[in-house]
C-alpha cells in the first residue's frame, strides 16, 4: 500500500488559513470534496468531529493524523495541509500542529484504514521527513518528499 497512491498533488495545501480546529478540518478536506461533489462537506466535517471527540488526532511533535469513515467512499484518501504558524488541535503533547495528514476511508475498510494510519504514522516518526516537509518550498516539493519516504518505509 502507498499513500502516494491515496494522495493527490491538488490535495495538498502548503499554507493552511484556518487556525482552529473545526475549520482546519473543513478546509483541509475542501480539496479533496471538490473531486466528489457527491459526497456532503458537512457529513464530512461530522465524521471528523465525532473522531476528535474520541481524542486528539493531535499525536505530538507538530503532527496531526485526522481521519473518519464515510458512507460512499470507495477509496481512501489522503489530504495534507501544514501550518506555518502551528495550530492548536489539543495534541497529546500540548504544542501546535505544523502538519496534517488527513485520511477518509470508507465505512467498511477497518483493517486498510488501521493499516494506513500506522504507515503515515510510521512515515512521520522520523524527524528529517518531519523537517523536509516545514521546509519544502512548494506543492510539487511536499508531493516529491512524501513520495520519497513513502518509497523508504
Amino acid at each position: 500500500m502507498k499513500i502516494i497512491d491515496m494522495l493527490k498533488p491538488e490535495y495538498i495545501l502548503e499554507a493552511l488559513k484556518s487556525d482552529k480546529k473545526r475549520d482546519v478540518l473543513l478546509e483541509l478536506s475542501a480539496p479533496f470534496l471538490k473531486q466528489y461533489p457527491r459526497l456532503d462537506p458537512e457529513v464530512t466535517l461530522s465524521a471528523l468531529v465525532e473522531r476528535e471527540k474520541l481524542g486528539s488526532t493531535g499525536i505530538g511533535e507538530g503532527i496531526a493524523i485526522p481521519h473518519g469513515k464515510l458512507a460512499g467512499l470507495d477509496d481512501m484518501v489522503v489530504c495534507f495541509g501544514r501550518s506555518a504558524s502551528g495550530i492548536d488541535f489539543n495534541a497529546m503533547d500540548g504544542k501546535p500542529v505544523y502538519l496534517f495528514f488527513l485520511l477518509l476511508a470508507p465505512e467498511n475498510s477497518a483493517g486498510q484504514h488501521l493499516k494506513t494510519l500506522a504507515k503515515i504514522s510510521k512515515m512521520l516518526k522520523d524527524s528529517r521527513f518531519r523537517a523536509k516537509l516545514i521546509e519544502a518550498k512548494s506543492k510539487d516539493d511536499i508531493f516529491r518528499i512524501i513520495a520519497q519516504q513513502d518509497d523508504i518505509i
